[in-house]
C-alpha cells in the first residue's frame, strides 16, 4: 500500500491476466460500514481492490445517455478485459474518448462485478487512470504478470487466508493457470 501526503493509504494495484479476471467472482469486504474496502479474490488468490492491466485497446464506445460514459475492450494474450470510465473518472474517460484503436493502453482501476438475470457474473474494470503506452511496456507487463501469477499459483497450496478462500471457492485448476501463464509468455516469444 502506498501512502500519500494526507495519510490516506491506497491499495496496491494487482496484475492479473484477462482470463483469470474473467473467472473471478468471489467478493470480500473488510469491515461493515459503507466505506469498507471491497475486494475481488481471483482463482489464484489475488485479493484485488485495484487492478493494473496493459493490453491492446481494440474497441471503444460511448454508451452514456445523459453524459459520456465510455466502455472499452482491451485484449491481453489470455483474453479480454472490459473497462469503463465516465464523469467520475474524467481523466480516464478523456483518454478513451481521444484514443483510436488499436492502441496499447495501461489501466489502473477497480474490479467490479455484475450479476445478470441468468445468474452469470460479469467482471469489468472501472478505470481510475489510463495511459497510452508502447509495445515494450505491454511486453514487460505480460512478463511481470506471468511471474506474479506463478507466485500466486505456488501459494495456493499454503494456508494464507486468501489462498484458502480461492481454493475453496473456485476449486482452482492449477494446471489450467500454469498453462495460461505459459501461453502468455510464449506469445511474447512468437513475435
Amino acid at each position: 500500500m502506498a501512502e500519500n501526503g494526507s495519510g490516506y493509504v491506497r491499495e496496491v494495484a494487482h496484475r492479473v491476466f484477462a482470463a483469470e479476471l474473467k473467472e473471478s467472482n468471489l467478493q470480500s469486504k473488510e469491515g461493515q460500514d459503507q466505506y469498507s474496502p471491497q475486494y475481488l479474490i481471483t482463482p489464484t488468490g489475488a485479493k484485488c481492490n485495484r487492478i493494473f492491466i496493459v493490453g491492446t485497446l481494440t474497441e471503444k464506445e460511448d454508451v452514456g445517455t445523459d453524459s459520456e460514459f465510455w466502455r472499452g475492450r482491451i485484449v491481453d494474450p489470455t483474453g479480454v478485459f472490459y473497462v469503463t470510465a465516465g464523469q467520475y473518472q474524467p481523466e480516464a474517460a478523456q483518454v478513451l474518448a481521444r484514443t483510436a484503436p488499436p492502441e496499447f493502453i495501461a489501466v489502473i482501476g477497480k474490479p467490479t462485478t455484475f450479476t445478470t438475470k441468468e445468474g452469470n457474473v460479469l467482471t469489468s474494470i472501472r478505470a481510475e487512470s489510463m495511459h497510452i503506452v508502447d509495445a515494450a511496456t505491454r511486453d514487460r507487463w505480460v512478463v511481470e504478470t506471468a511471474k506474479l501469477t506463478t507466485k500466486r499459483i505456488a501459494r495456493l497450496q499454503g494456508n494464507e487466508p486468501d489462498a484458502v478462500k480461492a481454493r475453496e471457492h473456485y476449486s482452482t485448476d492449477v494446471e489450467q493457470y500454469k498453462a495460461m501463464v505459459a501461453m502468455a509468455v510464449e506469445s511474447m516469444r512468437a513475435r
